[in-house]
């Protein structure tokens, strides 16, 4: 039986210190699409606005005949961060021996105006700068570029084997720097807002 009523499911938000509240299926929060066909799913979508902080969105669902989707609900934990900022920025891999990409989470209402990752060498040479034109489309939340980079400098040499920093230099539109935020063990690796990584060919 195709599951074309809102009500079989149940969504629950963990604002923080077991304040649990239930959200009504009549809020102006969630919208219902029902089955396109006899083999699609039901999607309840839930659009709401948060604060800074940590939460837990806690879903159960059943299908027409009432049994439920799982034995125990369905839990997930994320952070809200209005602020802009960046998080987590890493290349993969690391060590490379061919190209490498980079991998950071932006937050804040819109992509930043400027965007570049500097690489130096350990005595602080500039060698390389990715413009956000090389980078490729940015976005809020988590961003993998569709640039890779070879190991190479300004002029295409390429570079020997060994260990490099590297430094992401955001501003947004009014030509403020983007904040770090140190969230995890990965962030707190990071010294000043260097990264390093790894050259082995």
């Amino acid at each position: 039986m195709s599951l074309d009523n809102p009500e079989l499911f149940s969504i629950k938000l963990d604002t923080g210190r077991n304040q649990i509240k239930e959200i009504p299926l009549t809020s102006a929060e969630l919208s219902f699409e029902k089955p396109a066909g006899p083999n699609e799913p039901a999607i309840l979508n839930y659009n709401p606005s948060f604060k800074t902080g940590d939460y837990k969105l806690i879903v159960q669902a059943k299908d027409a005949s009432g049994n439920f989707a799982g034995v125990n609900e369905r839990v997930v934990s994320f952070r809200v961060i209005e602020e802009e900022s960046v998080t987590h920025i890493l290349n993969y891999p690391n060590p490379f021996s061919t190209s490498t990409q980079f991998v950071f989470t932006l937050t804040g209402e819109q992509a930043p105006e400027d965007f570049s990752i500097r690489i130096f060498t350990v005595t602080g040479k500039l060698i390389r700068e990715i413009s956000k034109e090389e980078l490729g489309l940015l976005r809020i939340g988590t961003n993998r570029t569709q640039f890779k980079w070879d190991g190479t400098d300004q002029f295409g040499q390429k570079l020997a084997n060994g260990v490099y920093l590297y430094k992401a230099f955001i501003n947004n539109s009014q030509g403020q720097s983007y904040k770090t935020n140190k969230h995890n063990r990965v962030d707190q690796a990071f010294n000043e807002g260097f990264g390093k990584m790894v050259i082995l060919r």
